[in-house]
This record gives C-alpha cells, sequence and structure tokens, in this order.
C-alpha cells in the first residue's frame, strides 16, 4: 500500500479516509461507494468525514490525485539513483509494477472510471494524461542516446504504461508473492523490447 509522507496538516483521520476511501471504491465501485462506508471503514464519525469533505466526489478527486502524485514522487526518488536514461526507464518499470502489484485497489478504482463523460471522469484522465508526460520525459531521454528505437515518444509512453498494466495480470493470478522480484524483472525485459529497446552486439 501507498505509505503516505504527510506535513504537519496533515493529521492521521485524513490518511485513514484516504485508505479506506480507495478501498470502499474498489469494492463497491463508484456508485455503489456510500460516505457512511467510507466513514465507518475509516473508523471515524460521518461528521468528522464531512468535515474534511464535502460529498463523495470530493473524495474521489482527493484519492485520484494524491495517489498519483505519490506514484510520481516514487518514480522520481527511484530514478535519481540511476545513471543512464536506460536504467531510469528499468527503475520507471520496476517502480510502476511494484505500485500495481501492492496497491491493486487503487488501480482497479482507477479503471473502473477511466471511461465516461462524468466530471470525475474527464478529471481523471486528464491526472493519467499528466502523468503519462512524465513517464515521456525517460521515454525520450532514452531515445536520445539511442537506448530504445526512436519514435512517437507519447505515444510510446501510453503504449508502455499500458503494457505495465496489463502484463502485470500475469503476476497477479500467477506469481506466488514471495517471487515478486523475479516475476517484474521478466516483466521489465518484455516491457522495455516491446517498446523498442536497442540491444548493444554483446547482449545479443
Amino acid at each position: 500500500m501507498f505509505q503516505l509522507i504527510w506535513g504537519d496538516f496533515m493529521n492521521k483521520t485524513k490518511n485513514a479516509i484516504f485508505h479506506s476511501a480507495i478501498k470502499v471504491f474498489s469494492n463497491n465501485g463508484y456508485n455503489g461507494a456510500t460516505m457512511d462506508e467510507i466513514a465507518s471503514n475509516a473508523g471515524v464519525a460521518k461528521g468528522t468525514l464531512y468535515y474534511h469533505f464535502k460529498s463523495k466526489e470530493e473524495i474521489f478527486k482527493y484519492i485520484i490525485t494524491e495517489g498519483v502524485d505519490l506514484m510520481k514522487n516514487e518514480i522520481d526518488e527511484a530514478t535519481n539513483n540511476e545513471k543512464s536514461p536506460l536504467e531510469k526507464l528499468q527503475a520507471v518499470c520496476r517502480v510502476q509494477l511494484n505500485l500495481i502489484h501492492e496497491n491493486r485497489d487503487f488501480f482497479r478504482v482507477i479503471a473502473s472510471q477511466l471511461w465516461g463523460k462524468e466530471l470525475r471522469q474527464l478529471e481523471l484522465r486528464d491526472i493519467m494524461r499528466r502523468y503519462v508526460i512524465h513517464i515521456e520525459e525517460f521515454v525520450k531521454a532514452a531515445m536520445e542516446v539511442g537506448s530504445i528505437k526512436e519514435g512517437n515518444s507519447l505515444f510510446l509512453a501510453y503504449a508502455f504504461l499500458g503494457t505495465l498494466c496489463s502484463v502485470s495480470l500475469y503476476e497477479v493470478v500467477n506469481a506466488e508473492s514471495d517471487n515478486i522480484n523475479g516475476t517484474i524483472n521478466n516483466l521489465t525485459d518484455y516491457i522495455l523490447t516491446g517498446i523498442g529497446l536497442q540491444k548493444s552486439t554483446d547482449q545479443i
């Protein structure tokens, strides 16, 4: 699960609401989720929930915005320790797969609301578009040094993230939890090859 690191302004109550809302939205869907259940699951009074959030829509926007920001932070922290563009892209791949593995409920919520014309769905797509643009920077850098084939970097970033989400189903269905690292290594190789990894002669 996401390990939230808040400033002094963010208390344990809001943290509990964050995790509760993800679980309730994941289990019940957006339409089936209620403020009462979110409050109950978080262990807070209904009045306390309404003090922080005025509506279910507001809670939904909060968990998506905060969750995606946390993903960006995880990726930036991991890539800061890598030197080459290819190593950074590999780190993005590993981190994203780990995030999917550890936060399945959150990604289930995203997947369930990506389509449609409701305001929350339009806002979600915009948030995810900005997240993909963030990933695109790593794709561009790898292209510029010849680590992956040249092409439409934004399209490849979408394909990269889409493939990450799709192939992670293999891990969910088949892999044992104690073998997650091996699974992630295999999937990383598969995904990078899929977007045009250029192998040097000593790798062939």
